[in-house]
This record gives C-alpha cells, sequence and structure tokens, in this order.
C-alpha cells in the first residue's frame, strides 16, 4: 500500500460514481429552496457584520461645563404674537440672564398661513429703564441740552424720577403694583401705544421657534400670553387690556428636544404632539427628567445629547375656579445625575465567519436529511402502486 493509498482513508467526502448516482425531482426542489435560504441569511448576516455594533454604559454625569441647548417649535393658533412671551427661568425662579438664543416668532393666520417672516425675539430679564440724567449734545449749537424730565403720574420714586417714554410709565406703575391705563399718559397717545394694545389678539396665531442655551442645571421656561416683567424678583405677566380668562392656550408642539440629534435613540418623544384645551385659561405643565447621553461613533466626533422621560398636567387658572396661576405652556426639567453612553464598535471577522459557517453547513444537512425522507417516502410508494397495494 503506497501512501498515497493511506491518505485515502482519511477523506471524510467519499464520492460516488456518477453512473450510481440519482437526480430527482424532490431533490431539485430541495436544493433550490434551500439555497435561496442561505443567500437571503448570508445578506442578513453581511448587513449585521457592516453595521456598527452599540454597546450601553451607564456612569455619573461629570460634564458639567457643557451648556444645555434646547430646540424648541410651538405653534399656537388662538394668541398672537404681540401677546405671547417666552421667558426661561433657572431651578431657584429666578430668568436667566444674557443666555445664547435664537428664537424667532412668526405670524400666522387662523388656517396656518405665515402673515409674515419671522422675527427674532428678545429675551430680557426686565425693560431696562433710561436714566433722567442723560444728558444729549446739540451738534449744531454746540452746547450741551439736557431731555425733558416726563411725569410719571404720580409714580415716581424720587423727584429726579423722570418717565420718558411710554414704557417708563408702565415700568414705574407696575413696581407700584398699581393698573397701568396706558389711553390716558400722554407718553403713550403720543407713541400709539394704546392703539397697538387694541389689535385683536385673537384674530391670528403664533409660531415660537429656534433655540436657546443655558446653564446646565435644572429649569424651566413657559410660553404665556402678556408681557413679562419682574417686581421684587417675582415674575409676572401683563396681560392689559384683557383678562388672562380670555386666552385659550391650545398649541402643537412641532418639536422639542435637548442638545444635538442622533437617529439611534428617541430623542424627542413630543414631536407633532397637539393639545386642545377644553375651556379659556388654561395651564398646561410639561415635567421633564432630562437623561445627559454620549453618543461616541467610529468617526468623527463625540455628539453630545439628551433623552427624556415627560409627565403632563393640565388645569384651568380661571378666577371663579379659585385655582392660581397664569394660563400658557410651563416646561419645567430636571437633569439625572446619570450619563448614558453609546459607543460604536466595529464587528469580528471570525464571528463573521463562523455565522456563514454555521448557516452554510446547517442548511445543507438539514436540507439533505429533507430530501432522503422524500426520496424514501416516494420510492416507498411508488413500490407499493406497483404490487397494488398503496391505498
Amino acid at each position: 500500500m503506497t501512501v498515497l493509498d493511506t491518505l485515502k482513508r482519511l477523506d471524510a467526502y467519499p464520492k460516488t460514481l456518477e453512473e450510481f448516482s440519482i437526480k430527482t425531482i424532490s431533490g431539485a426542489t430541495v436544493t433550490i429552496v434551500s439555497t435561496i435560504i442561505i443567500i437571503l441569511l448570508f445578506l442578513s448576516e453581511l448587513n449585521a457584520y457592516l453595521s456598527p455594533n452599540i454597546t450601553e454604559e451607564l456612569f455619573v454625569d461629570t460634564t458639567r461645563n457643557h451648556k444645555l441647548k434646547i430646540n424648541l417649535d410651538f405653534y399656537i393658533p388662538p394668541i398672537s404674537c404681540d401677546y405671547i412671551s417666552l421667558d426661561a427661568l433657572d431651578s431657584t425662579g429666578e430668568q436667566h440672564l444674557h443666555i445664547d438664543h435664537n428664537i424667532y416668532k412668526r405670524r400666522i393666520d387662523l388656517k396656518g398661513n405665515p402673515i409674515e417672516e419671522a422675527k427674532k425675539e428678545h429675551i430680557q430679564s426686565s425693560t431696562k429703564k433710561q436714566k433722567s440724567s442723560e444728558t444729549t449734545t446739540d451738534a449744531a449749537a454746540g452746547a450741551v441740552t439736557t431731555p425733558k424730565c416726563g411725569s410719571c403720574y404720580g409714580a415716581e420714586k424720587n423727584s429726579t424720577h423722570c418717565c420718558n417714554t411710554c414704557q417708563d410709565v408702565i415700568d414705574a406703575y407696575r413696581e407700584k403694583r398699581w393698573n397701568p391705563e396706558v389711553d390716558k399718559f400722554a407718553q403713550c397717545i403720543f407713541e400709539g401705544f394704546a392703539d397697538k394694545n387694541n389689535q385683536n389678539p385673537f384674530s391670528e396665531g403664533c409660531q415660537v421657534y429656534g433655540t436657546l442655551e443655558v446653564n446646565r442645571m435644572g429649569g424651566a421656561f413657559h410660553l404665556a400670553p402678556g408681557k413679562s416683567f419682574s417686581i421684587n424678583h417675582i415674575h409676572v405677566h401683563d396681560v392689559q387690556p384683557y383678562s388672562s380668562s380670555t386666552f385659550n392656550t391650545s398649541h402643537r408642539i412641532n418639536h422639542l428636544s435637548f442638545g444635538d440629534q442622533v437617529n439611534f435613540v428617541n430623542t424627542k418623544p413630543l414631536d407633532n404632539l397637539e393639545v386642545i384645551a377644553t375651556e379659556t385659561a388654561m395651564m398646561f405643565q410639561y415635567y421633564i427628567k432630562i437623561v445627559p447621553t454620549m453618543y461616541v461613533p467610529l468617526e468623527g466626533p463625540t455628539i453630545y445629547t439628551n433623552q427624556f422621560s415627560v409627565t403632563k398636567h393640565q388645569k384651568s387658572v380661571a378666577t371663579m375656579s379659585g385655582e392660581s396661576g397664569m394660563p400658557g405652556i410651563f416646561v419645567s426639567y430636571e437633569l439625572s445625575p446619570l450619563m448614558l453612553k453609546y459607543t460604536e464598535k466595529s464587528n469580528s471577522f471570525g464571528h463573521f465567519a463562523t455565522n456563514i459557517c454555521a448557516i452554510i453547513g446547517g442548511i445543507f444537512t438539514v436540507a439533505g436529511i429533507i430530501d432522503s425522507f422524500l426520496h424514501n417516502s416516494l420510492h416507498v410508494i411508488k413500490q407499493k402502486i406497483e404490487l397494488g397495494k398503496f391505498s
């Protein structure tokens, strides 16, 4: 016996002669079906191999130096933009000062069509007052003149307090907690302030959208009717000459998210939420729990975003109901001390090759068993038919 004959004994795949092999219809059918299954499973495994594997990790958030970016897009159909104010507050209730924002207002008619181009909104803590001691220079005469000191109509702080504009008079009255009657102030009549306020606030809607960046801490923001201002660190809204109970705060949240957007997690569960107020003077409150999220891709910079859960509450604040509060849309958010980290990792080629071999070998073996069963069954049935014993 030669060495080659000894080597042939190790062949685990003995071959039969071509003359002794039988090809059947059932065998061809099983071959076609098993081939299709192998191709489909191979493509599925290839897609899984080419897609990055994402791992999750939870740890204490120490990235407090980052700003919190708020992306919002609210549509309030029944209230004009002149009577909607957006204010951002921190966790202590104080209004955010000097925040970076890119908030715009767009007037919308009652049919949902834009009336004019969007205008940037000015977010501030309170109305800035002009100093009565400011002086102006007459360039032609070369002399320094002092502007005329306007009356505050009894709301002066002292003898040198001047109210040169309608807004100065209103601010002085607010500090005294008096109701400003703008149609009786000479400054307001001259500026046409009363005519502006007499416009119907319910003849059109308003879309408020954009982004604002605040300190990375708990806080809130709200959209409420009336002009906002602060008196003795108390945040209030002036809805004169209307009553707060006449405002319908139905709204639609086109978009609300915190941070940059990624596609693999749901960072905007409130998108396209439409809320209809069943009565006027409704306060809608959204309590949001933010989970900071870090996404580390295979290529490119790390993305910081936020996932959040929300609890919704609504109530009527009409004076007849005895409820306290103010109609509007109030969003309060709180940051979790934990951060969720997603990391993209490439898949192992060895794992991919092992799965492919398992798919091909497993299906080939199972298909052989099925083909053998079908062939033997058909052979037995054929013999019984020939002997006349098949019934």
